[in-house]
């Protein structure tokens, strides 16, 4: 299936938004939100500071009355650059967001959003890195892709199997705090990957101008199922 083809599959798999948080939380309630390069908001803020980022979230969505924050794909960040993880000498700066990140409270309970098996999990503990991540892998009349749940509780993987299956709407895990979640505040990042390649438990979410292009067809657009924007 060709990445056009893809993207059509993923919008038609279900006309309803298909949810990684509680089924109760309806879109009104989730703010859209630009952490970007051209937010001139953020000059005001200590992006390196996860508890001033947060206090910068928090503060967003109360001002919208929403309950969750949501945005990011295809995002160049500013975020990144404190992180040696994404700016080793052997490569271009990483700084292009390639999943949607969906920002409340720590311990919020994460869902299965269509059925699917366990394909890897980790602790991704390098700083500004995901820190608890599982990947799942799905079938859906007949085409496989997988998707990432990064910035996680230790308490999500603490008992978790390679190959266990997961009912859509099953609570998969919960969301970690920035002690253990790479520094940022608490948040999901969320991904679709059609090729996982050799990765396991792990893959990157945050690219180079260079790659864009590759990782915006092997990694489109989550809002695909997640139909947050109207």
């Amino acid at each position: 299936m060709n990445p056009e083809n893809f993207t059509t599959f993923l919008l038609e798999i279900s006309p309803m938004p298909i949810r990684v948080f509680q089924a109760s939380i309806e879109n009104p309630n989730y703010i859209p939100l630009n952490l970007s390069v051209t937010n001139t908001d953020l000059q005001l803020v200590d992006i390196t500071s996860s508890s001033e980022l947060d206090h910068y979230i928090t503060k967003h969505i109360n001002a919208h009355h929403g309950q969750i924050a949501f945005g990011g794909y295809n995002e160049t960040r500013a975020i990144y650059k404190r992180s040696n993880h994404f700016n080793s000498e052997l490569e271009t700066e990483r700084n292009i967001h390639i999943g949607i990140d969906l920002w409340c409270r720590a311990n919020t309970p994460v869902f299965v959003p269509l059925d699917a098996t366990v394909h890897s999990f980790k602790n991704n503990t390098n700083f500004g890195d995901y820190g608890p991540t599982i990947i799942l892998k799905h079938e859906v009349k007949g085409e496989v892709f997988y998707t990432l749940y990064g910035h996680l509780s230790l308490d999500s993987i603490r008992d978790l199997k390679v190959g266990q299956s997961f009912k859509q709407g099953f609570q998969l895990a919960t969301l970690g705090s920035a002690e253990i979640n790479g520094d940022y505040p608490p948040h999901l990042h969320f991904q679709i990957i059609r090729d996982i390649e050799n990765y396991k438990g792990d893959y990157p979410g945050v690219c180079n101008k260079k790659n864009l292009d590759f990782f915006l067809k092997n990694c489109p657009n989550p809002n695909l199922l997640l139909k947050l924007e109207v």
